[in-house]
């Protein structure tokens, strides 16, 4: 990922909240990742403990009393950003940082047609000069082309969303006398074609590892996928099944009883089915040699970051053989 959008001018701001590791945090860096990308004030706080600068909390936050004061410190210690899509929003920032040797950044959040949070792109030029009033920097704008995610179709249309997104809104900006230095646009399935004229970064994060849902969109191919879940085969009672101990607790609950809830790519032909807690339910054709209890089978998450935040470790492993673990440090810092 990051020689592909290094070689056409644009910088990546991987997005932590998918690793939650400062240990991959800094691989990143050195691969030449340009800041980092947090989901909440917790996630930042614990990024610039390790010493990470240039760090966009891509969320609308809210400076509510306790979370001002945790953001007034981030400001204090590290080049901190913060996304808005609301005047609101914007004045509580302000007020956190009131008094502060230098201007809080903000970027402003843009809807590019995924319609969870931001505003559309032709209003950008509004909210930037109103938190310009409140003693704000606009020092960019960000949009998120979730629907991407929808199928492989869809990548396409969704990137070319976000070009336009972020086009507009730097139009408008500029329109009102203000200038914005970071054009940014995500995610892993479509930073490769969202990197170009005129955005200046991309905010993947799930490229990391890799996952179903990447698999089944293009992104990437099984063989790239980096991140597995280990399941122990606990219980063949039922005939035509094997129950493994990971259930929602493991993978979380991304998943259908149409679609599944990962793949076991173990087991050809598997299709994990339901889950309980504790239980995860693999149906296994009849043709198939069923597992036997205590086989550990490799599970792959549909959506590799909730299963991130429910474990504290990584089992690093190469060639089979684990050789080291690597802790998830910024789990459960979720606000």
């Amino acid at each position: 990922m990051q020689a592909t959008i290094s070689a056409r001018g644009v910088n990546v701001r991987p997005h932590v909240k998918t690793h939650k590791s400062v240990r991959i945090g800094r691989m990143q860096i050195e691969a030449g990742a340009y800041g980092i990308t947090a989901a909440s004030v917790g996630e930042a706080e614990v990024f610039a403990g390790a010493g990470f600068d240039d760090i966009l909390i891509a969320f609308p936050v809210w400076a509510d009393a306790p979370r001002a004061a945790r953001i007034r410190a981030l400001h204090e210690r590290t080049t901190l950003s913060i996304g808005v899509d609301s005047e609101e929003a914007a004045s509580q920032l302000a007020a956190a940082v009131r008094g502060a040797a230098h201007p809080l950044d903000v970027f402003i959040e843009l809807d590019c047609g995924a319609r969870r949070s931001g505003i559309p792109a032709e209003s950008a030029g509004d909210l930037a000069v109103a938190c310009a009033r409140l003693g704000l920097n606009v020092r960019g704008v960000f949009a998120y082309a979730g629907h991407g995610s929808r199928s492989r179709e869809a990548r396409l249309s969704a990137s070319e969303d976000e070009v336009a997104a972020v086009r507009i809104a730097t139009e408008r900006i500029a329109a009102r006398g203000l200038d914005i230095e970071v054009l940014s646009a995500g995610t892993t399935p479509t930073a490769g074609l969202s990197a170009r004229a005129p955005v200046t970064e991309v905010r993947p994060g799930e490229y990391v590892f890799g996952d179903v849902n990447n698999v089944l969109l293009g992104s990437c191919s099984l063989d790239d996928v980096a991140l597995h879940l280990a399941g122990t085969v606990v219980s063949t009672a039922v005939p035509g099944q094997v129950v493994l101990d990971v259930g929602s607790k493991a993978l979380g609950r991304e998943g259908s009883p149409e679609r599944g809830y990962g793949w076991v790519p173990g087991v050809p032909g598997s299709f994990l089915r339901l889950l309980n807690e504790h239980h995860a339910f693999l149906t296994v054709p009849p043709e198939v040699p069923r597992p036997a209890v205590g086989d550990v089978l490799a599970i792959v998450p549909n959506h590799v970051c909730p299963p991130v935040n429910l474990f504290d470790e990584y089992a690093v492993v190469r060639a089979g053989v684990v050789v080291d673990t690597w802790p998830v440090d910024a789990r459960g810092h979720l606000t």
